[in-house]
């Protein structure tokens, strides 16, 4: 007689975990909200201990990782050679480096910054939705999702002609190393697409150098020229970190936030007939299914959840979107999308602490203008058809949405 299989309290590479992963998470609030996966790191899933955990001051810096399975992990991901985009971008930096890279990139991303961009941003969404209009059916992710914040953060970087496809290809698997990666060959597509997303950055840096203007990439190289301490692995790793996130987490913002409220007919309705509650819809969009499911911390010193010790050196996941989903923090209507949620900005989806999202002012933007938009242009928007999902764990979201209008 075989024995039966225990079934794992949390299992990312599950079949069909990341089609909704949402199960999961409620057992591990319930059971074990301090987990240690068998890989030897851990995941925090309650609200208060993640917030806690994102403004405690740990370390983002991979280095301090106690030698073990998850140290041999991360190291084993990034053996290529030349400029390396893991640990250089101000993701992987502790203060005072990262105060110091935040604090240049920051200025494009002010509020008021951001805000200038709004008549720039309505007007791309408005030709998007114009090259749809006529169509009845169509993908919302090739139609807006994407193409959006692709052009947005390629106008304000003031980046050259690129291969486009070439670049979405190259960022989609480069994210994959913001999530456990086990396979061998995943992770030697994940260097080598490094290493090639490295050189486009450089060669941009080249271009732009002979062709400077008024834009952020302009103004990160002249910082550097000007006596800052960013070197050229530094710079290269910057804009390839802006060109990532900048177009990645906003493309599941809207794919995810547009499906739910499409699977929540009566709140389509409602935000149909106030298109004002734009900007609250986008919070509550952002916790709902957050664009970036979680987000590292690598312990500096033992670290107590609860009755749980994690050591020194261990690299632990704060769930985001399980910390957006406990009922203990958000009520027992937690699992429903309400576009009117008061609170709703109080989610994790942009992190907390020193590490919070630098471009969450954009998403935010980008995400309140298409959405109020879509809505007002295509008031009768409804699935038409499977949605399919980009298969990843933590940058989890939808490579298709067949919508009609």
């Amino acid at each position: 007689m075989s024995e039966a299989v225990e079934t794992p309290l949390f299992d990312p590479f599950a079949p069909g975990f990341t089609d909704d992963p949402y199960p999961q998470y409620a057992r591990l609030r319930e059971q074990e909200p301090a987990h240690q996966h068998p890989l030897g790191f851990w995941i925090l899933t309650r609200y208060d201990d993640v917030a806690t955990l994102l403004k405690s001051g740990n370390s983002v810096d991979d280095d301090n990782l106690a030698e073990g399975p998850m140290r041999d992990l991360v190291r084993s991901t990034y053996q290529h050679d030349g400029p390396q985009l893991r640990g250089s971008s101000i993701l992987d930096r502790d203060p005072p480096d990262h105060t110091r890279l935040r604090r240049l990139v920051a200025k494009a991303f002010t509020v008021r910054a951001v805000e200038a961009l709004r008549p720039r941003v309505g007007s791309l969404v408005d030709a998007m939705l114009d090259d749809v209009a006529g169509a009845g059916e169509f993908d919302l992710i090739e139609a807006l999702a994407f193409p959006l914040p692709f052009a947005v953060i390629t106008e304000m970087l003031g980046m050259p002609d690129v291969d486009t496809v070439r670049l979405r290809e190259l960022t989609g698997t480069v994210v994959r190393s913001l999530e456990p990666v086990v396979d061998p060959d995943l992770m030697a597509r994940i260097q080598a697409a490094d290493a090639e997303l490295a050189d486009v950055a450089a060669e941009a840096i080249a271009w732009k150098r002979r062709n400077p203007g008024d834009d952020l990439l302009t103004a990160l190289i002249e910082a550097e020229e000007d006596g800052d301490q960013l070197t050229d692995e530094d710079l290269i790793a910057q804009v390839a970190l802006l060109y990532v996130a900048g177009h990645e987490t906003t493309v599941n913002l809207i794919g995810n936030g547009v499906y739910a409220m499409l699977r929540h007919p009566e709140q389509h309705v409602r935000l149909r007939e106030k298109p004002g509650l734009a900007a609250n819809a986008v919070e509550e969009m952002l916790r709902y299914d957050s664009p970036v499911q979680s987000s590292r911390r690598i312990t500096l010193a033992p670290y107590r959840v609860g009755d749980v010790e994690i050591p020194e050196g261990s690299f632990v996941n704060a769930s985001l979107a399980s910390a957006n989903r406990d009922a203990a923090f958000w009520g027992d209507d937690a699992d429903e999308l309400r576009i009117d949620r008061e609170g709703a900005r109080r989610h994790v989806s942009f992190g907390a602490g020193p590490h919070h999202c630098l471009g969450a002012a954009l998403a935010r933007l980008e995400g309140e203008v298409a959405l109020e938009r879509l809505v007002t242009r295509f008031p009768s928007l409804e699935l038409a058809g499977d949605v399919r999902w980009n298969g990843r764990i933590n940058l989890r979201g939808l490579a298709t949405l067949p919508v009609a209008g």
